[in-house]
């Protein structure tokens, strides 16, 4: 079922007295780079996800966004379900940042964490002009050159030979987000705080999933994040680079429904 709700379009799956999971997209993408998940969850959980504000088909608004505003967002969603109901997130790449600062803001407001493919830690001085230079770019040249480089980069060379049509689907789409929507998710993601210090806070079950060749959130990285969360446990998937819940969608499900089983 699609609904919408606060400007954010939400796609809502399976049956609604299940446990609740949120599902939190990356950048520049859309709810639907969930599809495998929610189809191998669905039965048994009632599934919930949504185009981030700026992306997709949400709301764009003036696109000046923060981290703290798309956390706001976060708990609307949750808002949604029953009095009581704590959600279980899942968050990759961006999504993640989003989940991190929203456990340091309202852990008690959620069951357990699964961070996919992303990174405590703030952008350094080169990484800010590095975000700072994407969009001067996209000023100047538009949106596809940028959707078009970027999203190449998330992706291992093998599955993009085989699996050409899928990402150029993904490509073709991201183009068509308004512009001043990615543009105010990289600014988000620009200031956003360092959560490195917060990890040993958490106190609820994770699970952390990471492409073994992923070079933007690299293995090496995001294993040690993993070992600063107490009780948190690591997951290296094969075969896939940083979309690694696109690429290699059976050995993730089977990563997120054995940690599911031990909640």
């Amino acid at each position: 079922m699609k609904k919408t709700i606060g400007g954010l379009a939400v796609l809502l799956e399976g049956n609604q007295k299940n446990r609740p999971i949120i599902f939190l997209h990356g950048f520049p993408y859309d709810h639907t780079m969930w599809s495998a998940q929610i189809a191998a969850l669905s039965d048994d959980y009632y599934c919930m996800a949504y185009d981030i504000r700026g992306l997709g088909d949400s709301s764009v608004g003036d696109g000046q966004f923060t981290m703290e505003s798309f956390v706001d967002d976060l708990e609307m969603m949750v808002e949604e379900f029953r009095e009581g109901e704590k959600p279980i997130l899942c968050a990759f790449s961006m999504g993640g940042y989003i989940a991190l600062r929203a456990l340091e803001r309202m852990e008690d407001k959620f069951s357990a964490v699964i961070l996919c493919d992303t990174a405590s830690n703030a952008d350094d001085n080169h990484a800010k002009l590095e975000r700072s230079d994407v969009i001067r770019r996209i000023n100047a040249q538009g949106l596809p050159t940028f959707s078009k480089n970027f999203i190449k980069k998330c992706y291992t060379d093998a599955y993009k030979k085989e699996h050409k049509e899928v990402v150029n689907k993904r490509i073709a789409k991201s183009m068509k987000f308004n512009s001043i929507g990615v543009k105010g998710c990289l600014f988000a993601m620009l200031t956003r705080n360092d959560m490195t210090s917060f990890l040993p806070s958490i106190t609820i079950p994770t699970l952390v999933m990471c492409g073994e060749h992923d070079g933007i959130t690299p293995p090496v990285k995001m294993k040690a994040m993993a070992e600063q969360i107490n009780g948190a446990e690591f997951v290296l998937i094969k075969n896939a680079a940083h979309m690694s819940v696109v690429e290699n969608p059976e050995e993730c499900n089977e990563a997120i429904k054995a940690f599911l089983a031990k909640l």
